[in-house]
């Protein structure tokens, strides 16, 4: 391990913070790992993390606290400067450049902008068109990984550094742009913490070349 206890923090305005918390503590007993997770909501507390998981749940609620409590330019600073990040549905589309929606239009909601992709919020359907699907992911192994899509949305576009590591029927649902990796499923409900392994190994990466 490296030279203090690894510090994962989960942003807790609202959503699957448990869930996340839970499959993080998962991937470090698999990975032995000794850390900690810790719920954060200010920028002080978003100061003291090596790496931060965006949830899912309301992106446009989660956003409105976060610019409530100056949180969104720290985290903003922290992703700029190397802190890997896990947003997951609702936490890709607050990591996204733009947001918009395939029935209202344009969102005008506020994001932390740092990763190079428009996000087309609803993609797939409502509430009452949630699935699951097997999909295939390099990165993980040969096993396919679950994907929970729940109101899920979908990348429309993507910057020329980004890359693409899942699609479901032709359409991009996850993606990698240095220190951050965006789903539009849920991996925190999964019961499989590969993608929260997958993580942790970048927050690894970081602090060691801290």
């Amino acid at each position: 391990m490296t030279k203090k206890q690894l510090t994962i923090g989960v942003l807790g305005f609202q959503g699957d913070i448990e869930e996340n918390v839970a499959a993080t503590r998962q991937a470090m007993e698999e990975m032995s790992v000794n850390g900690s997770v810790e719920l954060v909501r200010y920028p002080e507390e978003m100061e003291r993390v090596d790496g931060l998981i965006l949830p899912g749940g309301e992106s446009t609620v989660q956003s409105a606290l976060a610019a409530i409590q100056r949180s969104l330019p720290v985290m903003k600073k922290r992703i700029a400067d190397g802190m890997p990040v896990l947003g997951t549905c609702a936490g890709m589309i607050m990591l996204s450049k733009r947001a918009y929606d395939r029935v209202v239009g344009e969102t005008r909601q506020k994001t932390i902008g740092n990763l190079d992709i428009v996000i087309e919020r609803n993609a797939f359907g409502r509430q009452n068109d949630s699935f699951e699907a097997d999909l295939k992911i390099d990165a993980l192994g040969k096993s396919p990984f679950k994907g929970v899509f729940i109101r899920a949305p979908a990348v429309s576009e993507a910057g020329k550094d980004v890359e693409v590591i899942a699609r479901h029927a032709g359409r991009i649902v996850a993606v990698r742009q240095k220190n951050i990796i965006g789903t539009a499923f849920h991996p925190e409900l999964a019961g499989d913490a590969r993608m929260h392994r997958q993580f942790l190994k970048m927050v690894l990466d970081y602090r060691r070349a801290k």
